[in-house]
């Protein structure tokens, strides 16, 4: 599926996220060099996981936000502070 539909390389180093209709449970698709590992992760109660509604909403996550897409929080935090890249000093 990840090549034939989203032309992508299951091979590379990434892990790909798939949401179920009702947007509460998430699976996880990674290769680890000797075979797939599948991991699911279903929200209780009334939670959804914030998901993309088309093709085009589709994007690459930093680790902060892949952790708070896991925890059930939007991934566009608007207080959140953003790294500035190269560190100066002062």
């Amino acid at each position: 599926m990840i090549r034939d539909v989203y032309e992508l390389d299951p091979y590379a180093n990434a892990v790909y996220l798939f949401c179920g209709r009702d947007s509460r449970k998430l699976k996880a698709l990674h290769f680890d060099k000797d075979g797939f590992v599948l991991l699911q992760k279903r929200l209780d109660g009334s939670g959804r996981f914030q998901w993309p509604r088309n093709a085009s909403e589709a994007r690459l996550l930093t680790r902060q936000e892949f952790r708070w897409l896991m925890e059930g929080l939007s991934i566009d935090q608007p207080k959140a502070i953003k790294s500035g890249g190269k560190k100066k000093d002062f």
